[in-house]
């Protein structure tokens, strides 16, 4: 098929897409093999209720033609999808713009309004001058721009039961309205959001299909609301409108172990929101939560705790309750109350939803009476359960990441989450339980007081996440590489909700910004992180200092000046993570609401260390977690793991200035990027007087120093080669075992090949016991554990086994992406406008395949070795262009689709090198051959 697309004129082509198009029952008059797909706004697939008045659009574009670029293009906006369709452009008509920019094109048509519906469409004319075909229709909708546009009261019960410090009488207050309608509805959307957690219904039917809404915010300064299209919950007459409260981050405890006066924010859980309904004949009508509302906390959702789980009597329901017919006349009216400080803005990150669903794979009886469901796979959710037996009958399920010898639950590593939902059975029949207002992490379930053995059907656990797309698929030959792939896939699943927290099951689940910080180009290669990360670097803005540290996490409630704050490769976060947003997706406008603050703590960290090596105001001095001298082995060294502090904190503080330096550059902040350029030079010579020696070694001699300083280019160019020796040679002092922890272990793969050691670098991935990642999967596990010997057999006594299911070091899977698929962002061109593919076969490998969804389209990479040839197929998105570089032992031994390179269509030799054969390639698919050296 390739060399058939490579021989094709225009003309031909062009024939074949009308061909297609009349196929398909897409509109043609296209004189262009260039399609424009997926319309995006804000990153999101018809976005409802957002609440910026310059919203950002994007596409991509696809053609089955070699070479294709975007020259220009055209974006109308319009009111209605039928005036579109007319091409009435009453909101905007761009005109015909000549830019090849498919991604963050900027709304600069009429003044946005709130509630406003948009509907656009796009589009593009290539290289040759053919226009495409309109894209699809698309759409947004303007949530609530100002405070005074809600036209609503916080609203929340008289007498808060979420203050009790008894456990078992902290019932879910429930909301509820009726109001009338004296016509058919149009139209109908619900802005809406609570302090604490809520689920909302209309007429008895659930609105939406959000969990754990609305999700982690510092709730004193900015909560997130939601938007819903409700027309098809409504109808003329009666309607209710429902809320049931929960506590959720912003009522619970910030650790289950917390006394109460930790509990995040405040004790009163609350509820805003406005319903906007448009009837057939042009009127409107406005439901606000106000006073006229009424409430009960006779609720049989007793308890509700993200990590104590949930109580549930189903004695206590209140049939109807959320119904026209029910009627309320022992129901309190809800106070309103003021939560000052606060703004309300749009959930811009996707929201939480139920994403995979588990039968047991096995189940036990270890003690009479007890059942243990084994998942299969360790995991983040909870349970639906079908619950038999006698009204009042306590069915309890306690979750835990693994068992005891005997069969039972091992739960020392939750520490203070009891993980433990609780349902009281109101009748006789069959009943459904499913928690609301918690989630848990687990691979095992126990469930005790049912009456009758459990079988496979008897259980479903729903695991869900924050629900961005999973855009990256891998594989290659070796299963254990898959199964540490899936591992990584999996603890990052289960480690999204709304926040990356560190871990899903013991009192903690925060959002760590260490383990993140090192994690986030996996996480980026994984997942469609950009909705996601808007949210969250927000977070830590909030969360910030009035000195400029960061938070060690974020959201981090309690007061700002006085908590923990300002660790090194912590913090540091703060300025990493924005970058990643900016190569990957090209987010220019993220890193203009950011920079002051990233600023900020680049120079709290000068002004504290005049002297620019960081001694001073390193807080817990975190280093680098969990290194090699917290492993607890026979024959292990017990020093040489921990890098000095020193070393490690400067040489974050290097990396965050130069990093400012970039930003402000991309912004056109000139004088300042001079300014951080020149510092950054300031400090790595005085990094190299203190710690670097003239043979390269560097000041503690650890794996981990080497690393940082090779990553962060500390290192002066003639000095490299020895540092990178010194590097490998500690691997040896360690019995050729890492002793890196979470901030170093995925940069020392990345330099041991960047420096020339990629075959150590590959042994290192295959290794056999503790320390190392087949380790991990040898006992059993299905996602990476917190530590490098998290669980060794028969250590059980001597210290809890901790969590075993955390992120931090599956940072591994960047350098497999990388250097196994080969996919790599160019620093250059952000948001894969060009990138590099540059597979390393090695390590007994022989195929891989994968690609990657970027934001500019699908990324392809499959190589295969037979004999001594290497067979690549690559794809390159439609307006993007790559450099390809094959192993290869000269220019005469590769060929593409059986053809000489001169001869290809799209495909320009540039050079040979230590790397191979380097090519210049335009967008299209390819089939590479080569000679292996």
């Amino acid at each position: 098929m390739f060399n058939v697309w490579s021989s094709m004129n225009r003309r031909t082509v062009v024939l074949w897409f009308v061909a297609a198009s009349i196929l398909s029952g897409r509109a043609i008059f296209a004189d262009t093999t260039l399609q424009v797909q997926e319309l995006r706004c804000e990153y999101r697939h018809d976005p409802l209720g957002i609440d910026t008045d310059k919203p950002r659009l994007s596409w991509i574009l696809e053609s089955p033609q070699r070479n294709q670029r975007q020259a220009a293009y055209q974006i109308l906006v319009a009111v209605s999808k039928q005036r579109l369709s007319d091409n009435e452009a009453d909101l905007w008509d761009s005109g015909k713009v000549v830019s090849d920019q498919s991604i963050h094109v900027v709304y600069a048509g009429t003044a946005l309004k709130s509630r406003q519906r948009c509907f656009w469409k796009v589009r593009v004319w290539d290289g040759d001058g053919g226009v495409s075909a309109w894209s699809r229709t698309a759409m947004w909708t303007m949530g609530l721009l100002d405070r005074a546009d809600w036209g609503a009261d916080w609203i929340a019960p008289p007498h808060s039961t979420f203050q009790a410090e008894d456990s078992e009488t902290r019932p879910s207050p429930l909301l509820r309205k009726s109001f009338s309608l004296d016509g058919q509805v149009r139209r109908a959307m619900v802005h809406v959001t609570g302090l604490g957690l809520y689920e909302l219904y209309l007429n008895g039917q659930r609105v939406g299909d959000h969990i754990l809404a609305p999700e982690f915010t510092l709730y004193n300064k900015r909560i997130q609301y939601q938007t819903f299209d409700v027309t098809d919950l409504i109808s003329p007459g009666t309607n209710v409108l429902g809320a049931i409260l929960g506590t959720g981050w912003y009522a619970d405890r910030f650790h289950a172990a917390a006394p109460p006066a930790q509990r995040v924010f405040a004790a009163q859980p609350g509820l805003i929101l406005r319903l906007d309904v448009e009837l057939d004949d042009g009127r409107t009508k406005c439901i606000v939560s106000n006073d006229s509302w009424r409430s009960t906390t006779e609720s049989p959702l007793r308890v509700t705790s993200l990590y104590g789980g949930e109580t549930y009597d189903a004695r206590l329901e209140r049939p109807g309750w959320n119904t026209a017919n029910y009627d309320d006349g022992d129901w309190e009216q809800v106070n309103v109350v003021d939560f000052p400080g606060t703004r309300l803005v749009w959930q811009r990150n996707e929201p939480i939803r139920v994403m995979k669903e588990l039968h047991p794979i096995t189940l036990t009886e270890p003690e009479p009476g007890s059942h243990v469901c084994d998942m299969g796979q360790n995991l983040a959710g909870w349970c639906r359960l079908k619950v038999t037996g006698p009204a009042g009958t306590i069915v309890t399920l306690r979750h835990a990441e693994r068992i005891n010898d005997d069969g039972t639950l091992y739960t020392k590593n939750l520490n203070g989450a009891l993980q433990r939902d609780r349902y009281i059975k109101r009748g006789d029949g069959e009943e459904i339980f499913e928690p609301r207002f918690t989630y848990h992490g687990f691979r095992y379930v126990e469930v005790t007081g049912m009456p009758r053995r459990l079988d496979r059907d008897t259980l479903l656990v729903r695991a869900f996440r924050s629900a961005a797309p999973e855009v990256g698929t891998f594989e290659c030959s070796d299963p254990s590489i898959n199964q540490l792939m899936s591992n990584i896939l999996w603890s990052q699943r289960s480690n999204l909700h709304g926040i990356p927290s560190d871990c899903p099951q013991r009192d903690e689940r925060a959002g760590w910004m260490g383990d993140m910080q090192a994690f986030a180009q996996t996480a980026i290669f994984n997942m469609d992180l950009a909705a996601f990360f808007s949210k969250w670097i927000p977070d830590m803005r909030d969360s910030q200092a009035d000195d400029g540290r960061y938070p060690n996490y974020s959201p981090h409630p309690g007061e700002p000046n006085r908590r923990g704050a300002g660790v090194p490769g912590w913090g540091d976060a703060g300025t990493i993570v924005p970058w990643r947003m900016y190569q990957n997706y090209g987010d220019k406008r993220l890193l203009e609401e950011h920079f002051e603050s990233a600023r900020r703590w680049v120079d709290f960290i000068h002004r504290v260390n005049p002297n620019l090596i960081w001694e001073k105001r390193r807080d817990n001095d975190y280093n680098d977690w969990l290194n090699g001298d917290t492993l607890k082995l026979k024959d292990w060294p017990k020093t040489g793991g921990a890098v000095p502090n020193e070393i490690f904190a400067t040489a974050f503080f290097a990396h965050s200035t130069r990093l400012v330096s970039k930003m402000a550059t991309v912004i056109g902040r000139e004088e300042e990027a001079v300014r951080y350029r020149d510092l950054f030079e300031d400090i790595k010579s005085e990094f190299n007087r203190r710690f670097v020696k003239p043979d390269g070694r560097i000041e503690g001699d650890t794996q981990a120093g080497y690393a940082l300083a090779l990553s962060f280019d500390l290192i002066a160019e003639e000095l490299r080669s020895r540092v990178a020796g010194h590097m490998v040679a500690s691997l040896a002092r360690h019995h050729g075992h890492l002793s890196t922890g979470f901030q170093t272990t995925h940069r020392l793969m990345l330099e041991l090949t960047r420096n020339g050691y990629h075959d150590e670098a590959t042994r290192l991935l295959h290794l056999q016991g503790c320390p190392s990642w087949n380790f991990m999967i040898q006992m059993g596990a299905t996602t990476i554990w917190e530590c490098w010997d998290s669980y060794v057999e028969g250590r059980e006594g001597e210290q809890p086994v901790s969590s075993l299911n955390h992120y931090a070091f599956g940072a591994v899977g960047e350098w497999m992406w990388r250097h196994i698929i080969g996919i790599n962002p160019d620093e250059d061109h952000p948001a894969y406008k060009h990138f590099v593919i540059h597979p390393r076969p090695g390590g007994g490998l022989t195929w891989a395949r994968g690609s990657y969804h970027s934001i500019r389209g699908p990324i392809v990479s499959h190589w295969r070795i037979e004999n001594d040839q290497f067979h690549l197929n690559v794809t390159i998105p439609a307006n993007t262009t790559a450099t390809v570089i094959l192993p290869a032992r000269g220019l005469e031994t590769v060929t593409a689709g059986d053809r000489p390179i001169a001869a290809i269509e799209g495909v320009k030799f540039q050079r040979i090198d230590n790397d191979g054969a380097v090519f210049a390639v335009g967008s299209g698919q390819y089939q590479f051959t080569s000679k292996l050296p």
